[in-house]
């Protein structure tokens, strides 16, 4: 299982996932390799942001669930 969070908030500047990985698992009691930070959006010049943030049960669930990034695949030498 997993919660979806759909938040706004006002930043000067664009919030890093660091910091909003902080603020999520602080606030829902959750460990910081539960959360996966899906979106920081924003208007072009607005200092309003718009961020995504699935909060998993397990640590397993969410590496079970969200695709890993594919390793670059070296070519042979020829």
């Amino acid at each position: 299982k997993r919660k979806e969070i759909h938040a706004e908030t006002k930043y000067k500047t664009m919030p890093n996932k660091k910091d909003v990985e902080k603020f999520f698992s602080e606030k829902f009691s959750a460990p910081i390799e539960n959360i996966e930070i899906k979106k920081i959006d924003s208007r072009f010049g607005s200092d309003v942001f718009y961020l995504t943030v699935f909060i998993y049960d397990s640590k397993e669930l969410r590496d079970e669930i969200e695709l890993k990034p594919k390793k670059a695949v070296s070519s042979p030498a020829q």
